[in-house]
Protein backbone atom coordinates (compact mmCIF):
# COMPACT_ATOMS: atom_id res chain seq x y z
CA UNK A 1 0.00 0.00 0.00
CA UNK A 2 3.07 2.47 -0.32
CA UNK A 3 2.46 3.94 -3.49
CA UNK A 4 -0.90 5.10 -2.74
CA UNK A 5 -1.96 8.63 -2.16
CA UNK A 6 -3.26 9.43 1.17
CA UNK A 7 -5.95 12.33 1.25
CA UNK A 8 -7.90 13.93 4.33
CA UNK A 9 -11.44 14.83 3.21
CA UNK A 10 -14.60 16.15 5.43
CA UNK A 11 -16.93 13.25 6.77
CA UNK A 12 -20.10 14.93 5.24
CA UNK A 13 -18.44 14.43 1.84
CA UNK A 14 -18.51 10.57 2.31
CA UNK A 15 -21.52 8.39 1.70
CA UNK A 16 -23.75 7.32 4.70
CA UNK A 17 -23.75 3.99 3.61
CA UNK A 18 -19.67 3.35 3.67
CA UNK A 19 -19.71 5.08 7.05
CA UNK A 20 -22.67 2.89 8.01
CA UNK A 21 -20.80 -0.29 6.43
CA UNK A 22 -17.56 0.97 8.49
CA UNK A 23 -18.75 1.43 11.95
CA UNK A 24 -21.22 -1.43 11.48
CA UNK A 25 -17.99 -4.30 11.05
CA UNK A 26 -17.26 -5.98 14.15
CA UNK A 27 -13.59 -5.81 14.12
CA UNK A 28 -14.34 -2.25 14.76
CA UNK A 29 -16.41 -2.72 17.98
CA UNK A 30 -13.53 -4.79 19.29
CA UNK A 31 -11.41 -2.03 20.55
CA UNK A 32 -14.23 0.49 21.03
CA UNK A 33 -15.49 0.49 24.17
CA UNK A 34 -17.80 3.04 23.82
CA UNK A 35 -19.52 1.43 21.18
CA UNK A 36 -22.52 1.17 22.02
CA UNK A 37 -23.60 -0.81 19.18
CA UNK A 38 -21.81 -2.46 16.09
CA UNK A 39 -25.76 -2.35 14.25
CA UNK A 40 -25.59 0.94 12.60
CA UNK A 41 -27.69 3.12 10.23
CA UNK A 42 -28.02 5.97 8.33
CA UNK A 43 -29.23 8.13 11.05
CA UNK A 44 -26.95 7.15 13.40
CA UNK A 45 -24.36 7.89 10.58
CA UNK A 46 -26.14 11.04 9.94
CA UNK A 47 -25.69 11.36 13.98
CA UNK A 48 -21.76 10.68 14.18
CA UNK A 49 -21.43 12.80 11.51
CA UNK A 50 -22.90 15.99 12.87
CA UNK A 51 -21.59 15.59 16.28
CA UNK A 52 -17.71 15.30 14.33
CA UNK A 53 -18.66 18.52 12.10
CA UNK A 54 -19.72 20.34 16.03
CA UNK A 55 -16.39 19.96 16.91
CA UNK A 56 -14.80 21.70 13.76
CA UNK A 57 -17.30 24.80 14.31
CA UNK A 58 -16.27 24.52 18.09
CA UNK A 59 -13.07 24.38 17.99
CA UNK A 60 -11.98 25.07 14.12
CA UNK A 61 -10.35 21.37 14.37
CA UNK A 62 -12.21 18.05 14.75
CA UNK A 63 -12.07 14.24 12.46
CA UNK A 64 -12.08 13.68 8.77
CA UNK A 65 -12.67 11.30 6.41
CA UNK A 66 -9.46 9.53 5.35
CA UNK A 67 -9.34 8.63 2.05
CA UNK A 68 -6.64 6.03 -0.19
CA UNK A 69 -6.69 7.16 -3.82
CA UNK A 70 -9.90 8.83 -3.48
CA UNK A 71 -11.16 5.33 -1.71
CA UNK A 72 -12.92 6.16 1.98
CA UNK A 73 -10.59 4.24 4.10
CA UNK A 74 -11.59 5.25 7.60
CA UNK A 75 -12.01 8.21 9.85
CA UNK A 76 -10.46 10.21 12.66
CA UNK A 77 -8.23 13.37 13.79
CA UNK A 78 -8.04 15.91 16.61
CA UNK A 79 -10.75 16.23 19.36
CA UNK A 80 -10.50 18.96 21.73
CA UNK A 81 -10.57 17.10 25.28
CA UNK A 82 -10.58 19.95 28.02
CA UNK A 83 -7.10 21.57 26.98
CA UNK A 84 -5.62 18.92 25.71
CA UNK A 85 -6.09 17.59 21.70
CA UNK A 86 -6.68 13.99 21.69
CA UNK A 87 -5.86 11.65 18.54
CA UNK A 88 -8.19 9.26 17.11
CA UNK A 89 -7.74 6.80 14.10
CA UNK A 90 -10.83 4.03 13.22
CA UNK A 91 -9.69 2.10 9.83
CA UNK A 92 -11.67 -0.34 8.04
CA UNK A 93 -10.46 -3.41 8.83
CA UNK A 94 -8.98 -4.47 5.34
CA UNK A 95 -6.92 -0.96 5.59
CA UNK A 96 -5.48 -1.17 8.94
CA UNK A 97 -2.07 -1.52 7.20
CA UNK A 98 -2.66 2.35 6.26
CA UNK A 99 -2.14 3.66 10.07
CA UNK A 100 1.14 4.37 10.39
CA UNK A 101 1.38 6.26 7.38
CA UNK A 102 -1.77 8.07 7.86
CA UNK A 103 -0.98 8.94 11.80
CA UNK A 104 2.10 10.49 10.93
CA UNK A 105 0.57 12.56 7.81
CA UNK A 106 -1.96 13.88 11.35
CA UNK A 107 0.68 13.90 13.26
CA UNK A 108 2.66 16.25 10.85
CA UNK A 109 -0.27 18.49 10.46
CA UNK A 110 -0.40 19.01 14.26
CA UNK A 111 3.58 19.51 14.46
CA UNK A 112 2.60 22.58 12.36
CA UNK A 113 -0.40 24.19 14.17
CA UNK A 114 0.61 26.23 17.20
CA UNK A 115 -2.64 25.37 19.32
CA UNK A 116 -1.05 21.64 19.41
CA UNK A 117 1.83 21.60 21.61
CA UNK A 118 0.78 17.96 22.11
CA UNK A 119 -1.67 14.98 21.15
CA UNK A 120 -2.87 12.78 23.24
CA UNK A 121 -4.19 9.24 22.41
CA UNK A 122 -6.47 6.99 24.42
CA UNK A 123 -6.64 3.39 24.06
CA UNK A 124 -8.63 0.57 25.89
CA UNK A 125 -6.57 -2.28 27.68
CA UNK A 126 -7.74 -4.70 24.65
CA UNK A 127 -4.83 -2.83 22.44
CA UNK A 128 -1.66 -4.77 23.21
CA UNK A 129 0.10 -3.88 20.59
CA UNK A 130 1.67 -0.60 21.03
CA UNK A 131 4.80 -0.50 19.40
CA UNK A 132 3.50 1.99 17.18
CA UNK A 133 2.48 4.35 19.85
CA UNK A 134 6.15 4.13 20.64
CA UNK A 135 7.87 4.40 17.51
CA UNK A 136 5.94 7.85 17.33
CA UNK A 137 7.61 8.58 20.32
CA UNK A 138 4.43 9.02 22.77
CA UNK A 139 4.78 7.96 26.25
CA UNK A 140 2.69 6.50 28.92
CA UNK A 141 0.82 8.90 31.40
CA UNK A 142 -1.72 7.13 33.27
CA UNK A 143 -4.83 5.09 32.75
CA UNK A 144 -8.06 7.27 32.57
CA UNK A 145 -12.22 6.84 32.90
CA UNK A 146 -13.96 8.38 30.14
CA UNK A 147 -17.54 7.14 30.47
CA UNK A 148 -17.27 4.53 33.02
CA UNK A 149 -14.45 3.22 30.47
CA UNK A 150 -10.99 2.27 31.26
CA UNK A 151 -8.23 3.82 29.15
CA UNK A 152 -4.55 4.17 28.79
CA UNK A 153 -3.32 8.14 28.41
CA UNK A 154 -0.49 8.62 25.65
CA UNK A 155 1.23 11.53 25.29
CA UNK A 156 2.98 13.05 22.11
CA UNK A 157 5.04 16.39 22.39
CA UNK A 158 4.26 17.85 18.88
CA UNK A 159 6.29 21.46 19.35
Amino acid sequence: MPDTTITFARLPEIPLAEIVAHMSHPKVAEHMPLLTTSEWDEEMAAGFVSSKEACWERDGLGHWAFLSDGEYVGWGGFQKEGEEWDFGLVLRPDRFGLGMRIANQALAFARDDDRIPFVTFLLPPTRTRLGALKRLGARFVENVDYDGETFMKFRLETS
